[in-house]
């Protein structure tokens, strides 16, 4: 299953930085509370995203034990800890900050994200990682017309679409079903998952002079924030013609760290 994460280059934040996160965060393995707190902090140890690190007095059925190994992480030296949440034992799951850490992650554990079974953000789940504070996806109905071509055929054609803008990534255009002929596209088995915008239903391949693989996707159930592209597909600006009121748009450049979807 792919995964995307991605922040223009202008936005982002140093690694070792740590703010506040102002909503309650919760984690779960097997269905029991590994975590309840609204005292998260977010911690960048890489650039592009930030983790959750999270009290340790604000553990409810997670228990640590400490595996005797120390690394440096991005923001710090880190213990490393295995989780048991009733019989369920997931290790090397969590680090623990130590000494050399930035002073507010002391007493905070930051949990290895697929090691737990789900998070959640107030009372929406999210997918992947920590939704950066600093990246924003918006959703706009358009008039613009688009057009998408591969190999000389035509595999879309609308009057109208949805623009999707999302910090750091080339503008995608969400098209409505009926002007996408799916009788040259081929299903595909791939999934994957975003922190913006859900997990995908659907993604469609293309036999023309070559293979391409995966070059449009659905979101049949996206997240509350990019709604207006439910049901929706968009092609990849990256590998196939898209003309947009007429004009044909130049392929992303490395200005942009482009993600799966």
């Amino acid at each position: 299953m792919a995964t995307e994460s991605v922040l223009h280059p202008r936005l982002i934040v140093p690694i070792g930085h740590v703010e506040p996160v102002p909503r309650r965060v919760r984690g779960t393995v097997a269905g029991r509370v590994v975590f309840d707190t609204r005292r998260a902090l977010y911690v960048w140890e890489w650039q592009a995203y930030p983790q959750f690190s999270i009290p340790v007095a604000d553990l409810v059925d997670g228990v640590l034990s400490d595996d005797g190994h120390m690394e440096q992480l991005g923001a710090g030296p880190a213990h490393r800890h295995t989780l048991q949440v009733g019989p369920e034992v997931r290790a090397g799951a969590a680090w623990v900050w130590g000494e050399g850490a930035p002073g507010p992650l002391h007493d905070t554990v930051r949990f290895e994200w697929e090691a737990l079974d789900s998070w959640l953000e107030e009372d929406e789940p999210v997918f992947v990682h920590p939704r950066s504070p600093y990246s924003r996806v918006d959703a706009l109905r358009s008039n613009s017309s688009v057009r998408v071509e591969l190999d000389g055929v035509v595999l879309a054609e609308a009057d109208t679409c949805v623009k999707l803008f999302e910090t750091g990534l080339p503008t995608r255009y969400y098209l409505d079903p009926a002007t996408v002929h799916r009788t040259r596209l081929r299903p595909s088995d791939t999934v994957t998952r975003c922190p913006y915008k859900g997990t995908t239903s659907a993604y469609w391949s293309f036999d023309g002079i070559t293979a391409h693989e995966d070059i449009a996707w659905t979101y049949d159930f996206p997240t509350v924030q990019a709604h207006r592209i439910a049901g929706l597909t968009a092609f990849y600006n990256e590998h196939v013609d898209l003309y947009v009121d007429g004009s044909l748009l130049p392929k992303p450049t490395d200005i942009y760290r482009t993600s799966s979807d």
